[in-house]
């Protein structure tokens, strides 16, 4: 009997507004999937997912500018005006879809990718066919989510991380394979799955020139959209995937996301 044949997962570079950006892609038959990856990751996030997926479907797994492999511009190069925004991320995810996949597709968003996928929905409603959300990041730090006496103090805090050594010893402690491991365990409820492949995947790209101003700009991003406000306005079905063991961010919580697609079903093609 003959061994199946691999799907063979390719690299690539595309050129965005002068920076390159790394994505990967398999699959030569099918509707277009693209999967955007969560804070702190990036494509390889979904090695084990792009070759099963790719059997039936376009795959393309993209680095968000700033992430992974894709370039990482300096936020101070743009002075008071934020680069790093959902703004930017959902603007790359539908330019790609025109440049590279040259299709509508489906969007597959893991954390803070999944808001990235809604705001991409909500600025061209014509690109995306719909959304499927794996435990999509409910922006728990958001300012609005915060009493309205400790603002100030958290506008201080982000000042400081962002402005002096503070941010950098931080992200130095964070940017190990201990830390990586470690908080790889939290969020990972079968620890068996946070293997060396996994943490070195996330830790070196985490290590690229750039890469610690970028995570200290991020977590100091309070503002923006939050998932329950961008919902309303998406006009493509949306699937929510809430995984039960999800620590961080509970799925009670989760589950008042539905309220707002009740009336909305999700069909995937067959």
């Amino acid at each position: 009997m003959m061994e199946p044949v691999k799907t063979q997962v390719q690299n690539s570079i595309w050129s965005w507004k002068g920076y390159s950006i790394r994505y990967q892609y398999a699959g030569n038959s099918g509707p277009a999937l693209v999967l955007v990856h969560g804070f702190g990751a990036n494509s390889d996030h979904w090695r084990k997912n792009i070759p099963v997926l790719a059997k039936s479907h376009r795959v393309y797994s993209i680095d968000l500018i700033g992430y992974g492999y894709s370039d990482k511009p300096n936020p101070r190069e743009f002075g008071d005006k934020s680069f790093y925004t959902f703004d930017t991320w959902a603007t790359q995810l539908n330019d790609f879809c025109v440049d590279v996949v040259k299709d509508e597709a489906f969007f597959i968003c893991n954390s803070i990718g999944g808001v990235v996928g809604l705001q991409a929905a909500v600025i061209d409603p014509q690109i995306c066919k719909g959304i499927m959300l794996l435990n999509i990041s409910l922006r728990l730090l958001h300012i609005k989510k915060q009493p309205w006496f400790g603002r100030p103090f958290i506008r201080s805090f982000q000042s400081l991380l962002r402005n002096t050594a503070l941010g950098k010893f931080f992200f130095k402690s964070v940017a190990s394979s201990e830390s990586v491991r470690s908080i790889l365990c939290q969020c990972y409820h079968d620890t068996s799955q946070v293997t060396e492949e996994l943490v070195q995947k996330i830790l070196l790209p985490g290590l690229e020139p750039g890469a610690a101003d970028v995570f200290l700009e991020f977590i100091c991003y309070s503002g923006g959209p939050l998932p329950e406000e961008l919902l309303p306005q998406v006009k493509c079905p949306v699937l929510i995937v809430w995984g039960d063991k999800d620590p961080w961010e509970p799925v009670e919580l989760g589950r008042g996301l539905y309220k707002f697609r009740l009336c909305r079903g999700f069909r995937y093609p067959p």
